[in-house]
């Protein structure tokens, strides 16, 4: 017997219940999205009655909803937490993204769970012990590399998501303690302040600048189009759009093009993988992330080392539009390849290696009149951080999601019936309470408008089979069946979604039995999980005892290697060491350099040197 194909989920984000709806509506399998609290956006949450309504309309197309409880938890919270856990199953949420442990261990209803990315998960040891203890899907760490991902796949039943486009971290997730040192406001609590896109300094040890103002810790987006199928082949059955804070266009955007890029790989192999959802989405544009927020794109590492570095900027550079190729006082002349238009955002990055930016007043042509003259150069190339068109196309109603069904007409015995049946097989028969006569005229052709005129409903007439002979229906009554069906087969669809449980908990033992603070251990109850499951030792979370000396990030991305001095590829070092990061208040953080474990990590600041 041939094995089922394997469902490809595309996730995305949705920062409220309307950018989720349309998230669905332009292709998305699964939306994730925050409840009113304990989500690691904290600037994006919404109320359980919202978030309803989104499952009650994501479940017509068998799409999911996900609900984000993904920060560590104060011994103080959990009543709390338990109790909208509870709302959240009520309202028909499929899963919950976790980072606490906690969460195994409250009266909570068998609802799904998922390892958020929060959890660090970049070893098969902790994938498999995930997978056993009650997680059915893993979010894995960003940094993972094709093969790390297939060993992992290889060691678990669990599913395996894998964020494929967004804003990039510049630590391992869960691993950034940052924030919470310089600010108070803990990454592991929703309320990251963004340490990684300020500007810094880089001086040797004897305080030697190298780098001056410089984004040294801001990275590219993460852009993984052209690897789905590696990623699919590699294990990754769930792929996750970043942008929780992102705006509609934004997911309008992304969701439809990973939509497309997604189905593309599946329709050249039926018979290994499918989609996750149901009904085809049809958009009024075309998408292409380079028209979205972006500082330009990275794999990260997905299929080698690379150079993964915005230090321009942490702000959008967009899309790549052409070159100057004249400048006068009040205009520049361009090779472009794409159209400007009034109110466009160009941007370049100047000889100081900054980011600099301007509005277009108006363009004719290849000629441009900002509406202040930059400081350009011939041979400089632009970008366009704001398209005004694309964001007026993305303004308005842009796509439309329909389920296939079949609608069939019947007679017999004087009485006639109309059944829908969707593409995945359900169905639903109505009786149309009126006696069938013999027509006069021909009605076939009336009868067909009538009932493959689907409007507004999530249905539309793939096939529609009449009577062979020539009946005659009141166009009143064939709509108003028409309706009806639609209604029920609607109701249908939304109460035949199922939801999966979680799963059951295993005795097996932590692959640890000493747990220091990145454990983010903050209450009781994950402290009690994890010593039943063979923890002898627990170091509390940093957010409740900072520890003496303490990483506060740990990081793939190497400084060393941006600047071409790696050590695993015999490049010496000209600067003494340690390096530092210097910021403008004059701390000054200290860069270790782990090169056996490809990692650099950013240590506790000390004062100028």
């Amino acid at each position: 017997m041939c094995p089922s194909p394997r469902p490809i989920e595309l996730l995305a984000p949705a920062r409220n219940v309307e950018i989720g709806m349309e998230a669905i509506r332009h292709g998305a399998d699964a939306v994730y999205i925050g409840a009113d609290d304990f989500g690691a956006r904290h600037q994006a949450g919404n109320s359980v009655d919202d978030i309803q309504r989104l499952c009650d309309y994501a479940h017509v197309f068998g799409a999911r909803v996900y609900v984000t409880v993904n920060t560590i938890l104060y011994d103080s919270e959990l009543k709390a937490v338990e109790a909208l856990v509870h709302r959240l199953y009520n309202a028909g949420v499929d899963a919950l993204i976790v980072q606490d442990m906690a969460l195994l261990r409250l009266d909570i209803p068998p609802i799904d769970l998922h390892a958020s990315t929060q959890m660090d998960i970049r070893s098969a040891d902790k994938a498999t012990f995930l997978g056993k203890v009650g997680f059915s899907q893993l979010v894995l760490a960003r940094e993972l590399s094709l093969d790390e991902i297939a060993i992992i796949h290889q060691s678990t039943s669990a599913r395996l998501e894998a964020f494929v486009h967004g804003a990039l971290c510049v630590s391992y997730s869960g691993c950034c303690y940052a924030s919470q040192f310089c600010f108070d406001r803990s990454a592991n609590r929703g309320r990251c302040a963004q340490f990684c896109r300020h500007s810094f300094n880089l001086v040797d040890a004897n305080g030697k600048e190298i780098v001056h103002d410089r984004y040294l810790l801001s990275l590219h987006d993460m852009n993984r189009s052209d690897s789905i199928e590696d990623m699919i082949r590699a294990g990754v059955s769930s792929f996750k759009i970043e942008g929780r804070l992102k705006d509609m266009t934004y997911v309008k955007n992304l969701t439809a093009y990973y939509r497309n890029r997604i189905d593309a790989v599946i329709e050249q192999h039926l018979d290994e993988f499918c989609r996750s959802s149901v009904g085809r989405s049809t958009w009024k544009f075309t998408p292409n992330p380079s028209r979205s927020f972006n500082r330009g794109f990275t794999d990260y590492f997905l299929h080698r080392r690379t150079q993964v570095g915005a230090f321009s900027s942490p702000k959008s550079i967009g899309e790549y539009v052409g070159v100057v190729a004249r400048c006068e006082r009040q205009f520049f002349e361009a090779r472009l390849n794409a159209e400007l238009h009034a109110g466009d955002g160009l941007c370049y990055v100047n000889e100081q290696g900054a980011l600099q930016g301007f509005r277009v007043n108006r363009a004719e042509g290849n000629r441009v009149f900002p509406a202040s003259m930059p400081d350009l150069t011939v041979g400089t190339k632009l970008y366009r951080n704001q398209d005004m068109d694309f964001d007026k196309q993305l303004a308005r109603p842009s796509a439309i999601r329909k389920i296939g069904v079949s609608v069939q007409l019947e007679v017999a015995d004087g009485r006639a019936s109309l059944t829908l049946t969707d593409e995945t097989g359900l169905f639903v028969a109505i009786p149309i309470a009126v006696e069938v006569q013999n027509a006069t005229s021909p009605q076939h052709a009336n009868m067909e408008r009538i009932l493959g005129k689907m409007g507004d409903t999530p249905f539309v007439a793939t096939t529609i089979l009449l009577p062979s002979e020539n009946y005659f229906i009141p166009s009143s009554v064939l709509t108003q069946a028409r309706r009806t069906a639609c209604e029920k087969l609607e109701a249908l669809r939304h109460d035949h979604h199922r939801r999966r449980k979680r799963c059951p908990e295993e005795n097996v033992d932590y692959y640890k039995e000493d747990l220091d603070y990145t454990a983010n251990v903050s209450n009781a109850l994950s402290r009690q999980f994890y010593m039943d499951h063979g923890v002898k030792h627990i170091t509390s979370a940093f957010e409740l005892q900072e520890p003496r000396e303490a990483t506060l990030m740990e990081c793939r991305h190497c400084i060393r290697y941006s600047l071409g001095f790696c050590s695993r590829e015999g490049k010496k070092l000209p600067y003494p060491e340690p390096l530092y990061l210097q910021t403008s208040d004059s701390l000054c953080y200290p860069l270790e350099f782990d090169c056996k474990h490809c990692v650099m990590r950013v240590l506790k600041p000390i004062k100028r040197l």
